[in-house]
């Protein structure tokens, strides 16, 4: 099965499938073909996370592709005049490009968990460029709304007509310098990508921006490696879920939330109540101050990953949850560290992807890939988007007491990510569960609360996915219209909560394992697709 967030995404990665591929064969000829269909969340100029499940081990490995900022940048490089930058005018143009990682990881990846040829992945996106595609209703949508898309020559040339306005709903779209570009790292690999010509292109395109200049080199993209992580896993009842480790923050996130809601009756608390509300929002922002604290580069910053998800720290963090009330949130001390905690917020904004697939030999992916905001940095290369991470980063280096702040930028640094490719394991160590989502600092609470739905409240994975999100990341709880009704909505005002209704739109794909079937699940708040036999 392979649950993708667009039908031709999903295609590719069955058609993998079908041929003996691995899982993670599949995921990668589905994100060849989601940065041509979906150009906006993902593509080759952007980064991901990946965990990869190998039975045959039993073993669950954890793949780094995080973009990685230039080694010319410092930690005041968001300053201008003694105050941050604002958001958009640090993302357009070179200035917010950090060096692409998901080609490089998925590579790796490829070397170690694949199954068929490398070049064999790459014919359906080729195919899919050369021939075209047709625009979506929602990118269609998003070249209307997302401000300042057309800003540069390259990207106004491919998405707009000649009237200056979005190409119409239906349009077939074909990009036949992307197909030359996947053409040649099918027959070459990745090398042109990070040492040659495509190397080159994108430098020069970073360099030479004539409004925002970048400060990436041949050499940074020439040094990028993708790693290899331990990934982080927490017990949840009669469950293990397991996430990816910094410099990603939901595996901390994620483990954390569930673990300390664990203490707590959910039997009992109804979806759609202001009960189980409420202890959902108490925890996620509790854990959430601990991310903000602690969560950024490993190799920069020491992040006490362990201790975050221990049991004994989150059995004393939920002490701090009062079924009846809303308490302020502040970081823990996990391991003694809070001598060192460097609190910050960072910009992420909901423009991502996130797919899973499962093959016939029981491996699974769980992978969540971005190019962070919409178009990304809005310069088009070679046919593919270039991302803007460098802004997940916090544009102040220090507090105001002048502490270093764990996520500010530094040389060769990876910024902090929200993307929390997750999967549940049963205590005997089958897989369980596999889901992830896009949506900024609010894929951690997607997640969590689909794991909550479907493993606690017993909803199948497709209706868990489809219910009412809650978020609660700080500042605010948002709840989408049907998550709450009038009466419980005032219960949870009344427990002091300030209660925003929007709609939030994730894209939460998953597949559920449950008694040797495959249940998948795809939002419906987007236009993924589940494929499986």
């Amino acid at each position: 099965m392979a649950v993708t967030a667009n039908p031709h995404a999903s295609a590719a990665a069955e058609q993998m499938l079908a041929k003996g591929g691995s899982a993670v064969d599949a995921a990668i000829a589905a994100q060849l073909v989601l940065g041509l269909v979906e150009p906006q969340s993902s593509g080759i100029g952007g980064g991901a996370f990946m965990l990869s499940y190998r039975a045959d081990q039993k073993k669950l490995f954890s793949y780094d592709g995080r973009e990685t900022a230039p080694m010319a940048v410092d930690e005041n490089y968001f300053i201008r005049d003694g105050q941050p930058r604002g958001f958009l005018d640090a993302v357009i143009g070179g200035y917010s490009v950090g060096v692409p990682g998901v080609m490089r990881m998925l590579a790796l990846a490829h070397m170690r968990d694949g199954k068929l040829p490398w070049k064999d992945l790459f014919q359906p996106a080729i195919a899919l460029a050369e021939q075209g595609f047709e625009i979506s209703p929602r990118l269609h949508q998003l070249l209307e709304q997302m401000p300042r898309v057309a800003v540069r020559p390259a990207i106004r040339d491919y998405f707009f007509g000649k009237d200056g306005k979005p190409l119409p709903v239906g349009h077939r779209l074909k990009n036949p310098e992307y197909a030359a570009t996947l053409q040649l790292l099918a027959e070459k690999g990745v090398q042109p990508f990070y040492e040659g010509e495509i190397a080159e292109a994108i430098v020069d395109a970073v360099r030479s921006d004539p409004q925002n200049p970048g400060l990436m080199t041949r050499k940074d993209l020439a040094s990028y490696r993708a790693r290899v992580r331990e990934p982080v896993c927490a017990d949840f009842l009669v469950y293990e879920v397991c996430g990816a480790a910094a410099p990603s923050s939901g595996g901390t996130t994620v483990g954390a939330l569930l673990g300390m809601l664990q203490h707590f009756p959910l039997e009992t608390a109804d979806v759609g109540s202001a009960e189980l509300t409420h202890l959902f929002v108490e925890a996620s922002e509790l854990a959430f101050a601990d991310r903000n604290a602690y969560s950024a580069d490993p190799d920069f910053v020491e992040v006490p990953t362990a201790a975050m998800v221990s049991a004994d720290y989150l059995a004393a963090r939920a002490k701090l949850i009062d079924p009846t009330k809303a308490q302020p949130a502040s970081a823990g001390d996990p391991a003694g560290f809070a001598r060192k905690r460097q609190v910050a917020q960072s910009p992420e904004l909901p423009n991502t992807s996130h797919l899973s697939i499962v093959d016939q030999y029981g491996n699974g992916v769980s992978m969540t890939t971005s190019i962070e905001t919409g178009f990304g940095s809005r310069l088009l290369v070679k046919g593919f988007l270039l991302n803007n991470q460098l802004t997940d980063f916090s544009f102040v280096p220090t507090n105001a007491d002048k502490r270093k702040v764990a996520n500010r930028i530094e040389p060769g640094k990876r910024p902090r990510s929200s993307m929390s490719p997750t999967m549940v394991f049963n205590r005997d160590g089958s897989l369980r569960l596999l889901v992830g989502s896009p949506g900024g600092s609010r894929i951690i609470d997607y997640t969590a609360r689909t794991i909550l739905y479907h493993l606690v409240k017993g909803m199948p994975i497709a209706e868990a996915i489809h219910a009412g999100n809650i978020t609660a990341i700080g500042y605010q709880v948002e709840v989408e219209p049907e998550a709450l009704s009038d009466t419980e909505l005032k219960k949870l005002e009344e427990m002091g909560h300030k209660v925003v209704r929007k709609e939030l739109n994730s894209g939460i794909h998953a597949i559920a394992l449950m008694h040797d079937q495959l249940h998948g699940g795809a939002d419906t708040r987007r236009e993924g697709s589940a494929v499986g036999r």
